[in-house]
């Protein structure tokens, strides 16, 4: 499983998550990959799996993350986590995903 965070250099919150967030997903098993949006590179690698799940980015958290499988061919969204939380909730939250 992949975990992507979709993310805004601007965003405050993004940034205070990113202190835990990519430790915490290696540490339940997945790969993290961060997407900041003012990286073209890597948004236009993963932009098709963000317009899955958010076809015109209404509704969009920041960050956003979307457990994934295979994101870079066929993909499949398995769940996604939206807006700030603390380390512990995001821990509790990714590993329920991973569960279902």
């Amino acid at each position: 499983m992949h975990l992507l965070k979709f993310s805004s250099e601007d965003c405050g919150t993004c940034h205070r998550m990113s202190h835990y967030d990519a430790k915490v997903a290696e540490e339940l098993g997945c790969d993290f990959v961060s997407v900041m949006m003012q990286d073209t590179n890597a948004y236009r690698k993963y932009r098709k799996v963000l317009l899955a799940q958010y076809p015109n980015k209404e509704g969009m958290g920041w960050p956003t993350y979307l457990l994934v499988s295979n994101p870079e061919a066929d993909f499949t969204i398995h769940g996604e986590l939206k807006g700030g939380m603390q380390k512990g909730d995001f821990r509790t939250k990714l590993q329920a995903l991973l569960d279902a």
